[in-house]
């Protein structure tokens, strides 16, 4: 077993173990990938400060979420297609987050159901919603989730239309993955991937077979999904699927201080600083740019969560410490999973929190809900004066 230090190991381990499209699936962006680059070096511009002579004994990085006590401030994000980077991944990391003590969010677009999840969980967890055309599986997919007692819902609102990922369409992605000689060439060298999908309960999208009229196969499968995404959703939609959800709320995909004060007069729970990890608009800047920005837009109205381009456990710190209340990881936990499955995900929220922990001491803070912007040296541009 490879000494596991950092995200970037596991990442390694990820990138030799796991079938390429679904590397590259979770390793690009859309266009040039200017953003999705952005979301991780911007992190690297902030810098820290040292504070000596503090004791540094009893510390804790506990906090809360929405209301909900959290063993530190971060949540796993919502990821399509978990469930090929290693086989039943959305239950491993729903495990692994709830023996950890941070929230798990299980995307629409997961291979496991939410049934699944939650018949192999012991505590609620979050549930994605992408909103569709097909009104009626939309609200029959809230039923499913509060069925399912998930403690919140997650609404996002930057994928009504999808942004182009070459490196998806060039590989041919696809769950199960279509047998071309290109993709048979590189799955016989992953064979330990292989034999974990032999046995795994799903290989398809989970949420969507069986639960759709005529969609019972891949190619049903995406020739509905080409057409589903709602290119009408507005904030009156938004405000009925609140109704319809009757608890907790979670707004994701902001970064414009306009829709974040909108998302606030709805009265969501929390909103969520992300640009979908750089997958969709790209040449928008990076969430931690846009955090003090939309902190200042919505006064303390409700939550802000920062999600896109967290790698470390210094990074959670300086969104924290930037103003944020929680923060999400993706890609960081993907990594982990594809690296070793359930075990992979608690090593990758392991080394976070030690990485986070370490750092909160060493800037001279014993709780994680004191950090500030006082623990932080952040360039004179960074927040920028960009002309509208």
């Amino acid at each position: 077993m490879p000494v596991i230090t950092t995200i970037d190991d596991l990442k390694r381990l990820h990138e030799r173990r796991v079938p390429r499209m679904f590397y590259d699936y979770a390793e690009s962006g859309s266009w040039t990938e200017q953003t999705f680059r952005d979301n991780t070096s911007d992190f690297a511009r902030i810098r820290l400060r040292q504070k000596v002579a503090v004791d540094m004994s009893g510390r804790s990085t506990a906090s809360k979420m929405i209301g909900q006590d959290v063993a530190m401030p971060v949540a796993l994000a919502p990821v399509g297609l978990t469930g090929m980077q290693h086989a039943d991944g959305e239950i491993k990391a729903a495990q692994a987050a709830a023996a950890f003590g941070v929230p798990f969010t299980l995307s629409t677009m997961s291979i496991n159901s939410i049934e699944d999840v939650a018949e192999a969980t012991d505590k609620p967890f979050w549930f994605q919603l992408y909103t569709m055309k097909d009104a009626d599986y939309v609200r029959r997919l809230i039923e499913r989730a509060r069925a399912a007692k998930c403690s919140a819902l997650v609404i996002t609102l930057d994928l009504q239309i999808l942004g182009q990922r070459h490196k998806d369409l060039k590989n041919g992605l696809s769950a199960p993955p279509k047998l071309t000689p290109k993709t048979v060439a590189n799955l016989l060298t992953k064979w330990s991937w292989g034999i974990g999908m032999l046995g795994a309960k799903r290989r398809h999208f989970g949420n969507i077979v069986g639960h759709v009229q005529g969609v019972s196969d891949t190619a049903a499968l995406g020739a509905w999904t080409a057409e589903q995404f709602d290119l009408t959703l507005d904030w009156n939609k938004i405000a009925k699927l609140m109704e319809m959800w009757d608890g907790k709320v979670i707004l994701k995909g902001i970064l414009d201080p306009e829709d974040a004060k909108m998302a606030a007069k709805l009265g969501a729970d929390a909103i969520i600083v992300s640009n979908h990890g750089g997958r969709q608009l790209d040449g928008a800047l990076s969430s931690i740019r846009m955090l003090r920005p939309i902190l200042d837009a919505v006064g303390g109205e409700t939550e802000v969560h920062l999600d896109s381009g967290i790698r470390s456990g210094q990074d959670v710190l300086k969104a924290l410490a930037m103003g944020a209340k929680g923060t999400m990881i993706g890609r960081a936990f993907v990594y982990g999973l594809g690296a070793m499955g359930r075990q992979g995900v608690e090593t990758a929220l392991s080394v976070i929190h030690k990485e986070l922990d370490t750092t909160m001491a060493l800037c001279g803070e014993t709780d994680v809900n004191d950090l500030g912007r006082h623990n932080l040296l952040i360039p004179d541009d960074f927040e920028g004066r960009w002309q509208a």
